[in-house]
């Protein structure tokens, strides 16, 4: 019986666009989502200065 190797004999799809369609997928990703936070029209409100008044006292 012949013995059958365990190694590709050619590159396939993975091994050659593997890498390329991540990144292009991560690029897009965060291209779409960085447009869409910004273009909607989200107030985010990131800072409480201004906001945040203090309760008046009450004489007990």
């Amino acid at each position: 019986m012949a013995r059958q190797s365990h190694q590709k004999q050619a590159p396939d799809f993975h091994d050659k666009y593997g890498n390329a369609v991540l990144a292009s997928g991560a690029t897009c990703c965060i291209v779409v989502w960085a447009y869409t936070a910004t273009q909607i029209g989200i107030e985010w409100n990131l800072s409480s200065v201004g906001r945040v008044t203090p309760k008046e006292w009450r004489d007990q």
